[in-house]
């Protein structure tokens, strides 16, 4: 019989599930609230004060490292508390070292409280005029060599029962993350794809536990995770069944500089976009979404979002092949894949897949891409915090009214469950309202890159 929970109320130990907050990982005293800064400039008329419902797609969180092991099956604590005591990651605990730890580069945010406080993280939302929030993983899940963002995907059978087992925990642990805020949190489980039954087991538990989609593995140099392969079909039809959306997060594709060298991280930085990316190819040209019409596939925090235009353009002239005949050059390759494909590309992308937290949402709307989701990447320095705002006024401030409510609710309400009509108070009680959106940022008000901020959008105010 397995030694986990049956309900979302047990921790693996037999415990209540109430989280222990401890401080294992930092010494430092918790940050205070940081207030959105004032705006200034902003006029407020009768007809335009009402608040906007603001939904970040982009969130990082993940529990404190020993506040895994009561989520823990009982047979891994015996080998919990020295790899929790040996666990050191230098970009996590040397890099980025001089900003608050509530704001800092990537995974070097893992020792943030905001990852795991939930009444300081709620607070935190509130002074972003953020109403609700998608949670992506940030700390480091058990058994694993560095962060969840950063690690390569388990390379032996023991790696892998180890990690999945990781993995378990912090699922366990997010569900009752979420539960504290259920109108304003969506989690998601993570997965490996090594093993496909036990794959679906876990986002079957996810699902009566609460969470609202599913975390694919990132590519790593060290292990790819192509997507295209007709052994994921069953995982597939249970997350059409179940409603769940599949997702793939922007992550460390290169070794750390100690094992890849001086290049690594360049090269890191060069090629997420690519690795990012090409899920898009293996979603669609696998025939999933013909096969599962109602699946949907999320892409969040890709660096460039507007280059999946040119994506799907050349996936769609890739396509054309099937039109051109036998006398195509390699159609006899590719004839198969293709028959299975009754549209372009493009337009599975645009009934199934979504893009969340581009750091250029708006160059990517302009550019035509279908179905993109804003996101503050919290608590992430390269984000929008703390001045979220102030993000969004400079980037979309000319837009109409319908379009900022589909970039910033109803798309992302949709593709999570939330309920707009349960969020429209917490809205009204700390969301921006339509003219402070619509009024453009003054240059006295930019902040000043990147002494106050990483976000790379307010380099254009420089």
């Amino acid at each position: 019989m397995e030694d986990h929970p049956s309900t979302r109320d047990q921790r693996c130990d037999g415990s209540p599930a109430t989280v222990r907050r401890s401080t294992a990982r930092t010494s430092e005293p918790r940050a205070p609230r940081q207030e959105r800064p004032v705006v200034r400039s902003v006029r407020v008329s009768a007809t335009t004060a009402h608040r906007q419902i603001v939904i970040s797609t982009d969130g990082h969180c993940g529990a404190d490292l020993r506040d895994y092991k009561p989520y823990l099956e009982r047979r891994y604590h015996e080998a919990f508390d020295p790899w929790a005591s040996n666990f050191h990651d230098a970009w996590a605990e040397e890099l980025d070292q001089d900003r608050p730890v509530n704001n800092r580069l990537g995974v070097a945010s893992m020792a943030a409280p905001l990852n795991w406080d939930s009444r300081l993280r709620l607070e935190y939302l509130d002074s972003q005029g953020i109403a609700a929030e998608v949670l992506f993983p940030n700390t480091a899940p058990p058994f694993y060599p560095s962060g969840v963002l950063t690690a390569p995907g388990p390379r032996t059978r023991e790696e892998y029962e180890l990690r999945f087992a990781g993995l378990r925990a912090h699922n366990r642990w997010l569900a009752d993350f979420c539960s504290e805020a259920p109108d304003r949190r969506a989690g998601f489980a993570q997965i490996f794809l090594d093993d496909i039954d036990e794959a679906i087991a876990e986002v079957r538990s996810a699902k009566g536990a609460g969470l609202l989609g599913v975390l694919l593995p990132g590519d790593h140099m060290l292990k790819m995770v192509s997507l295209y392969y007709p052994q994921y079909e069953p995982l597939w039809a249970v997350c059409a069944e179940l409603e769940l959306p599949v997702h793939r997060h922007s992550s460390a594709p290169t070794e750390s500089v100690y094992e890849g060298g001086n290049a690594s991280q360049l090269v890191h930085f060069v090629e997420i976009q690519f690795y990012t990316g090409r899920a898009i190819g293996h979603m669609i040209f696998s025939g999933v979404f013909e096969r599962h019409p109602n699946l949907k596939f999320v892409t969040t925090e890709i660096g460039i979002g507007a280059e999946i235009a040119g994506t799907l353009a050349r996936l769609d002239a890739m396509a054309k092949l099937r039109d051109m005949g036998t006398g195509t050059p390699f159609y006899e390759h590719v004839k198969d894949a293709l028959a299975e494909l009754r549209r372009p590309p493009s337009e599975y992308f645009a009934t199934n897949c979504y893009v969340g937290g581009p750091h250029d949402l708006r160059q990517a709307f302009d550019a035509g891409v279908p179905n993109l989701m804003w996101g503050a990447d919290i608590p992430h320095a390269e984000g929008t915090a703390p001045y979220s705002i102030e993000a969004l006024r400079a980037t979309l401030w000319d837009l109409p009214e319908r379009d900022l409510t589909t970039l910033l609710a109803t798309r992302a309400a949709d593709v999570y469950q939330f309920d707009l009509d349960r969020l429209q108070p917490i809205a009204d009680q700390i969301g921006p309202t339509l003219d402070e959106l619509t009024t453009p940022l003054l240059p006295e008000e930019w902040p000043n890159y990147p002494e106050q901020t990483c976000c790379t959008l307010f380099r254009a105010g420089q």
